[in-house]
């Protein structure tokens, strides 16, 4: 092979290899597919309703787990007496507050703690059991109490009134008001409603200062109101 056709020779076979690996790269190019972004804010939207999740949820469970919640009519409550299996009952406190318990017939226990129930109701057995000691659980919370929760001054579960409508305002009042770091402007009330959480904005500033009474929103039964920290 003479000097000339050589040459020709690896001129070409540069070219081929540079074609065919530009052809590669464009290839490749081409093939990169796009993965949708999601936005910051919605990113952080959806950390911030995560987090207000969780943090509600734990209160509630507090609320359940604290000698200060106060039984009220529909819970469904177990009551034993030790060393008296005879005495086992699980009862639902009736609409006027009472239970019937044996030995001590109506014995009204709603609106105090469990350990006062205890107390009241191992006080009355006294006359019939030596030295009773009661211990009672709760097995059903009733279905007609609304949580208030976040920046109030005392978060707690509160019966609603069984013939008067209950607002935000008188809710908040009954916990004894807001704290000095409430955010009074970005209340929350979070409702189900057909299986769905639904989330309602309630300005408690504009209700006080402004006098617009008809954003004092009506809670219903299992409505969670929560008062969220203000942002300094």
């Amino acid at each position: 092979m003479s000097i000339k056709n050589f040459l020709m020779f690896c001129f070409m076979a540069v070219f081929f290899v540079s074609c065919a690996s530009a052809k590669k790269k464009e290839s490749m190019e081409f093939s990169t597919v796009e993965v949708p972004s999601v936005s910051v804010n919605e990113k952080t939207e959806n950390i911030n309703k995560s987090v207000l999740q969780k943090q509600i949820s734990n209160s509630i469970d507090d609320i359940k787990k604290s000698n200060d919640y106060i039984l009220q009519p529909g819970d469904l409550v177990d009551i034993k007496v030790f060393m008296e299996e005879a005495m086992d009952r699980t009862l639902r406190i009736s609409s006027n507050g009472t239970i019937t318990y044996p030995l001590i017939g109506n014995v009204k226990i709603s609106g105090v703690s469990l350990c006062e129930a205890e107390e009241k109701i191992a006080d009355k057995l006294k006359h019939y059991i030596k030295n009773p000691q009661v211990s009672m659980l709760i097995k059903e919370y009733s279905n007609k109490t609304v949580y208030v929760l976040g920046q109030v001054k005392k978060p707690s579960a509160i019966m609603m009134p069984p013939e008067k409508s209950l607002t935000v305002l008188e809710a908040i009042s009954s916990v004894g008001g807001f704290t000095d770091i409430a955010n009074t402007s970005k209340v929350k009330i979070l409702r189900m409603e057909n299986g769905k959480q639904k989330s309602i904005d309630v300005d408690i500033t504009a209700i006080t200062k402004q006098g617009n009474k008809s954003l004092d929103v009506t809670l219903q039964p299992g409505d969670v109101l929560f008062v969220p920290q203000s942002i300094f």
